[in-house]
């Protein structure tokens, strides 16, 4: 199904709706939850526009803990107050929480298996194209100006090519993006 970006987004979503729709994040996300969230909360259940989930995101990233999770405690309390942040909390980590230890049991008896690392790396790798994608996909989308576009390339440029530690990076970054956008607002 593809998302009309002309369509504003659904408000006031119910307690069920955003438990059951963090369920299905959790579930289809395991290993890899952005570009399902995205998926679900932009064009599947048209809770918020893209834009608005790359700026819950952002927030996300620069508050402790994950991207996605912080994002389903605004989304949550947004709608629903402390019980939608429990819900969408807890419809997140049910399912994860049921399939890691499932694994974990699982992988306790095969671990010395050659295939079965292969199999983890190969996941791995998955993963990554499917973050790649997500980013491409919102960028597309979103059409951000040259400023967050060299931002996120600093970024990438600083903690991908040159390893530069997280922590310093995201705060030189956050306020240089924040001065920059708003002194761009101003003009």
């Amino acid at each position: 199904m593809q998302h009309d970006p002309s369509v504003p987004p659904r408000r006031n979503i119910g307690k069920a709706e955003l438990f059951f729709g963090f369920l299905k994040i959790g579930l289809l996300g395991f290993g890899g939850i952005a570009p399902w969230a995205r998926h679900i909360i932009v064009e599947e259940k048209r809770w918020l526009t893209d834009r608005e989930f790359a700026e819950l995101l952002g927030v996300g990233q620069v508050l402790p803990g994950p991207n996605v999770m912080n994002a389903s405690i605004l989304i949550g309390d947004r709608n629903q107050g402390l019980i939608g942040v429990v819900l969408c909390l807890l419809g997140q980590l049910v399912m994860p929480l049921v399939i890691v230890v499932g694994l974990a049991v699982f992988y306790d008896r095969v671990a010395s298996v050659p295939e079965v690392n292969a199999a983890l790396i190969g996941a791995a790798a998955a993963s990554a194209g499917l973050v790649l994608g997500t980013a491409l996909k919102m960028v597309r989308n979103i059409r951000p100006t040259l400023l967050p576009l060299g931002i996120g390339a600093a970024g990438f440029a600083a903690i991908g090519l040159l390893r530069w530690p997280l922590v310093p990076v995201v705060l030189v970054l956050v306020p240089l993006a924040i001065a920059a956008t708003w002194l761009g607002r101003r003009k």
